[in-house]
């Protein structure tokens, strides 16, 4: 079992143990690990069914140089216009 699928049940344990009924975004304010909410839905609809989450791996996405790239632009730009203000207010 990943530690994912592990903590994702933890956290349905505590809220039952609350008496609070899971819910996606109960489920996700209180994860370590931040996950898609189409990945919370899917667990929480499987406990639903089956009280058993099941098997989640995290996905390490591959990015493409031009992706990494666009990514970098952003992020420079973004410290630039920081930069500039933090600057500016001086």
């Amino acid at each position: 079992m990943s530690t994912i699928t592990q903590e994702i049940e933890q956290v349905i344990k505590q809220l039952i143990t609350e008496k609070k009924q899971p819910s996606v975004a109960l489920i996700k304010a209180r994860l370590t690990t931040s996950l898609p909410i189409p990945v919370i839905i899917k667990a929480l609809q499987a406990w639903q069914k089956n009280a058993k989450v099941p098997h989640i791996e995290k996905q390490h996405r591959v990015l493409t140089a031009e992706q990494r790239i666009e990514q970098l632009e952003q992020q420079v730009l973004a410290l630039s216009t920081r930069l500039a203000r933090l600057e500016a207010d001086r």
